[in-house]
């Protein structure tokens, strides 16, 4: 496992990205456990305190669930609540912006749903 932290956002933040991509990869699977916040600080070498917040914030977003004296696992419905959160982000991201683009330089909606078949017969014959 190899993972540099970056100065872009708070480490619990990154910490908490990783494992979120680890549940959508599959990686981490429902009700499997995950390291306990403690080897995860040994294994980053980062302060436990931080390692515990990017946990608790997994947990209250229901990605990871506490069992008591056991530890942290993956919630059963962490994968597919994960998939929907960032369908929706690609909408609101990347199409809605896509489409208010393409409308302002006179694009129809017809053309990009043209190039977006083109696409996926390229792949399909691939």
């Amino acid at each position: 496992m190899s993972f540099a932290f970056d100065d872009a956002s708070p480490i619990y933040r990154q910490i908490a990205d990783r494992i979120r991509g680890e549940v959508l990869s599959g990686e981490l699977e429902p009700d499997k456990p995950v390291m306990s916040t403690n080897q995860y600080a040994a294994f980053y070498r980062i302060n436990p305190a931080t390692a515990a917040k990017a946990f608790q914030l997994l947990v209250d977003e229901g990605v990871l669930y506490k069992r008591r004296g056991l530890g942290m696992f993956v919630s059963p419905d962490a994968r597919e609540k994960l998939r929907a959160e960032r369908r929706e982000r690609f909408f609101e991201d990347v199409v809605e912006p896509m489409l208010a683009e393409a409308r302002s330089i006179g694009i129809p909606v017809s053309e990009i749903i043209r190039r977006i078949e083109v696409h996926e017969h390229e792949e399909q014959d691939e």
